[in-house]
């Protein structure tokens, strides 16, 4: 009794607040995240699986004997959000009641569909956030987030069901490639989603938070905080947050609550034909999907529809194991047949010209005919013009020679540089040579003036050898006042296990 009074008192001031500044920004806020997820089901619709597996709805969907839409007063919303059993704040409020219409009155139809998909990923969703000890009520995330849609793609790039960003699904133990995709990967995905919402709640402490920071990013919640005076509840900093996280958690809450009464409101989960029953092998060797397909004679879209982090249809196995799902009555058949699936149509699916493992070693070319391959190892302010006029060679080929792409170089890193033969012990001088010596030989001295300036600016700076066992957040540890994060950013890493041992870091002094 106490928790309902508690929601009708919110709804009152609530209501209070946004008729003191008016409609428009609650408006924006739903209209924002409403043309977000009403763009995600459209999409949904649009992939091959809902066509496929909805095709037989007239057959086999009970549609409800009352085909009348619904309309409950707000004390009706109140008292059900109340009966929900959950470890997440279920406020009820203007905007709250807005996204509850979103999802039962103007999506009707899209809405069902998705419930259908519902019964098929939820259990999965559910036995990751268990294992993690984390309330399983933020598998309703994934409906605002993509509309259960693996291959949802947003403007900025984040992808799968619980769009991430690619640095972020990297950071999280992801793997992106030209081959494979795991943000899109249903299971990958949610243990990833897992372990991010654990660290957004370590962060803030509560869920609301937590969720929000999900959407925008925990630099913009702790912004929000700051602005609102420490106060740390969504509804509290609200308008000091981004106009679609505004409407992000209210869209959860609203969509928790069609997920516990859609009945009510005459909302019926169609079903689909995808099996529910699946097994998950694990891949040694590359493999195409179509040779499963045609050996184990399965649509081939339906192998695509359960693993849709392949994106070229190719499982690139080599130096590690890739998963592959099938229907629970296939994976006997593929175990006992799997010689011939590999062997089947192999020189045709795997010409060098098609496909190239990314377990490969970088292509290092031949020795140009009349050249001896010297190395160089890339100093503190070096790039690659510098490096070619030194060896009188052109940036081009240095880049062709050491697998580099654009501009980017190291500290510490080795290059190789081919040079005419006959010239070896001159060029083999370079590399114990300073940059003003260097710089002299090619008749370019550097004065006494740039030579102590450069010599200034990176006094600024010290140089950490990576060893053996390293790991960036170990790093960072080691110098006062340096985050992982500052590592990353100074050495233009995109990826906290990019370093290599024998590599230089460069970290900024603190005074």
């Amino acid at each position: 009794m106490q928790r309902i009074i508690t929601l009708m008192v919110t709804l009152a001031l609530t209501g209070m607040v946004h008729q003191g500044l008016g409609q428009t920004d609650s408006s924006k806020a739903v209209q924002s995240i409403e043309k977000h997820f009403a763009k995600n089901l459209d999409n949904l619709v649009e992939q091959w699986y809902t066509k496929k597996f909805f095709s037989s709805m007239p057959d086999t969907f009970q549609a409800p004997a009352d085909t009348s839409v619904p309309v409950f007063p707000d004390s009706v919303y109140i008292r059900r959000l109340q009966d929900i059993h959950s470890a997440i704040p279920l406020t009820y409020n203007s905007i709250v009641r807005n996204f509850i219409h979103v999802y039962t009155r103007q999506r009707r139809e899209k809405v069902e569909k998705m419930l259908g998909l519902a019964k098929y990923y939820f259990p999965i969703f559910e036995r990751v956030f268990d294992q993690y000890e984390l309330p399983l009520e933020l598998k309703y995330m994934a409906i605002i987030e993509s509309a259960l849609n693996p291959r949802a793609v947003s403007r900025a790039g984040a992808t799968g069901m619980w769009q991430f960003m690619y640095n972020t699904g990297k950071v999280y133990g992801l793997t992106i490639n030209s081959f494979v995709d795991q943000r899109r990967d249903p299971l990958k995905s949610t243990y990833a989603a897992a372990r991010y919402l654990r660290d957004l709640y370590n962060i803030f402490g509560e869920w609301d938070l937590a969720i929000a920071a999900y959407n925008c990013g925990p630099r913009n919640v702790s912004k929000a905080i700051y602005r609102a005076g420490g106060r740390r509840n969504f509804w509290d900093i609200y308008y000091h947050l981004p106009y679609e996280t505004r409407g992000y958690y209210p869209a959860f809450i609203a969509a928790t609550y069609v997920m516990h009464y859609h009945q009510d409101h005459n909302l019926r989960a169609r079903p689909i034909d995808t099996p529910f029953a699946t097994d998950t092998l694990q891949i040694k060797r590359k493999l195409h999907l179509k040779q499963i397909a045609q050996v184990l004679n399965i649509p081939l879209k339906q192998i695509q529809q359960l693993n849709p982090q392949y994106r070229e249809n190719i499982i690139p196995a080599t130096s590690s194991d890739f998963t592959l799902r099938l229907p629970m009555n296939k994976t006997g058949q593929f175990i006992n047949l799997q010689d011939s699936i590999y062997a089947y149509k192999d020189s045709i699916f795997f010409r060098q010209k098609i496909v190239r493992d990314p377990g490969e070693s970088h292509f290092v070319p031949q020795t140009p005919s009349g050249k001896a391959k010297l190395h160089y190892t890339v100093k503190p302010g070096d790039n690659l013009g510098y490096i070619a006029e030194w060896y009188n060679v052109r940036a081009s080929d240095l880049r062709y020679w050491n697998n580099i792409r654009g501009n980017l170089i190291r500290t510490g890193e080795t290059l190789v540089v081919y040079v005419p033969q006959d010239k070896v012990s001159y060029y083999k001088k370079v590399n114990s040579m300073s940059f003003a010596e260097k710089q002299k030989r090619i008749g370019r001295p550097v004065s006494r003036n740039k030579a102590e300036e450069k010599q200034k600016r990176e006094e600024g700076y010290i140089y950490h050898k990576v060893k053996y066992g390293d790991t960036l957040w170990e790093i960072a540890r080691q110098y006062n006042g340096v985050s992982q994060r500052d590592l990353m950013r100074l050495n233009d890493l995109s990826n906290a296990r990019e370093i290599q041992v024998g590599q230089y870091l460069k970290i900024k002094k603190k005074t």
